[in-house]
Parts: C-alpha cells; structure tokens; sequence
C-alpha cells in the first residue's frame, strides 16, 4: 500500500508522477516498495542516500538505484534534479526548502558558504541600496514617535520581541503585536495616534499584515515596512518602506539580514537621541545591583542576625 504523502502533493506534470503512474504495477515487489517511498517523500529523497533509501524500503543501496532506473532515470541525481524542477514554481516553505537541499546536497560545507554567501549580499544591499537612502526618513519618524509598535508574526514574532527588547533597553516605550488571527485584534485595540508602526512583513500579503496597516492608517500612525516584497500592497501603504532581501528567491528565508536593519534602527536611535539610552542603561544598572545573589545574601543573613 503506498505510504501517506508527508511532502504535500506533487505538481501534476512532475515527470516522476507520470513515470510512476505508469510503471507502478509492472515493477518487482522491492521495486515498487522504493518507487511508493519515493511518491510519499519526494522532499526527503532530495537529500537522502541510497543506502538510507535501501534501509526505509527494507531494500539495498543497489536496489534503490536500479528501481530509479527502472523509471527511467538515469541515476538518483537525475531523479533528485528532476524533483527539484518539478518545485521550482511553487512558494510554500517545504518547497522552497526542498530548492535549498538540492542545491547544496549532503555537503554541510556547502550549507554554510551559502549562508555567508547570502549575508554578505545582504550586507552589501543594506550598505549601498534602497535601505540605506530610506534609512534617515524611518529614523526621523522613530525620533519623534510616543512608542513603537513593532508588529511580526510566525517566525519574525521572535525578531520583533527582540527589536522591542532593544527598545526598552534603550529607553522607549514599545509594544509588540505578534498574535494571529483574531487574537491580533487585541493587541491593535492598544494602537494610539502617536505610535509609529514597524512592521516586519514578507512574501504575499497576508490579513494579519493587511489589517495591522488598516488600523494604522485609520489613526494616522505611520508605517516602516521591512519586507522582500517592495511590489505588494502593502508597500503601497507605508511610509517608509526598507526592502530587506531574505536570501535567494525560491528557497530556504534566512533574517540575518533583518536583524541588520533593525540593529541599524536602533544604533541610529540611539545617536540621535543619547539622553535617553543612556538614561536606561543606568537605570538597568541600578535594578540590576539590587537583584544580584551575593547582595540578597547578604541582606537574608543580616535580617536574620537581627531577628537574632
């Protein structure tokens, strides 16, 4: 019986469903163990090796290889690239992970050259692009802002609890909105006219996002958009709009670059406005002197020769 899908459906025209809709009932019982496996885990089998393959197929290495054959591939890298073409227009994060594995293989030093590799491109757009001329336009709107909102959803919530972290740090009032669906709602009722909105928004829009700027633009609080999707609508709406890239297109999203403009925001806040970080940090100093173990130590034991 063939396995449950867990990769998703593959796109219609891939030229390995075809084969094996049309091989499946001639093949050998270990055959068609692999070719089902195969169907099932079509992301999986970008990366896995024959000798993996064989041990989940209660097959062989040897096996493997010939079964793939019988489908008319060359070889498992033949069928490996034929799998990852069949992804290459679809956008869901499986998809663009399975893009990413076909790319660098098993090769671990290959994974991480393309890590720096991509931050050094994105380095180098934040220094000399769009991001660097928009810069001083966001940093005048946070200057003058009451607080900053810093709105980011799914993986980006954790970004933007770090932003406001920083923010708090350095003496401004924040708020995070990082709930979806209509837990979001919520957090939009405590937007107020004297905000400034920082949003972290990528891809398609999507409501969360579409609703967030709706009610931003319904107090009149301006918006600093992050975002790889400059086109989009909700570009459309935003004040300030920094063009963050997220990696290559089509494949696995990498925030370091985020995280870059964000430590731009706050380093450019924080020369502006010198008074108040500095204030801040004091006053952190000062909280944590009064929570350190050896002072509450000692003031436990000198209560406790009092009471003596």
């Amino acid at each position: 019986m063939t396995k449950t899908r867990r990769n998703g459906p593959a796109p219609a025209r891939d030229l390995f469903t075809q084969r094996h809709a049309r091989c499946r009932d001639r093949l050998s019982p270990a055959f068609k163990r692999v070719a089902d496996y195969i169907a099932a885990n079509p992301i999986e089998v970008l990366t896995l090796s024959a000798l993996y393959l064989g041990r989940a197929t209660g097959t062989s290495d040897a096996t493997v290889v010939r079964a793939v054959q019988a489908l008319g591939f060359d070889g498992l890298h033949d069928l490996r690239s034929e799998l990852a073409a069949a992804y290459r227009e679809r956008s869901a994060p499986a998809d663009n992970l399975a893009r990413t594995w076909a790319e660098v293989g098993e090769d671990t030093e290959a994974a991480m050259d393309k890590v720096i590799a991509s931050l050094t491109d994105a380095l180098a757009a934040l220094r000399d692009g769009p991001v660097r001329r928009a810069m001083p336009d966001a940093l005048k709107i946070l200057h003058v802002a009451d607080r900053i909102a810093v709105f980011g959803v799914g993986p980006t919530a954790h970004i933007a609890a770090y932003f406001a972290a920083r923010l708090r740090r350095k003496g401004r009032r924040q708020l995070v909105l990082d709930q979806m669906g209509p837990a979001l709602a919520d957090q939009l009722l405590e937007l107020e006219r004297g905000d400034a909105l920082v949003m972290l928004a990528y891809g398609k829009p999507y409501p969360e996002a579409e609703a967030t700027i709706l009610e931003a633009r319904r107090l009149q609080i301006p918006v600093i958009l992050l975002t790889d999707a400059p086109d989009e609508k909700p570009a459309q709406s935003a004040t300030v709009v920094l063009p963050v890239p997220r990696g290559r297109s089509g494949q696995v999203a990498l925030h370091s670059a985020t995280v870059a403009c964000l430590e731009m925001l706050l380093l450019g806040l924080a020369t502006t406005d010198r008074e108040t970080p500095a204030t801040a940090l004091a006053e952190l100093e000062r909280l944590r002197e009064t929570t350190r173990p050896t002072r509450r130590a000692a003031r436990t034991e000198a209560d406790t020769e009092e009471e003596g």
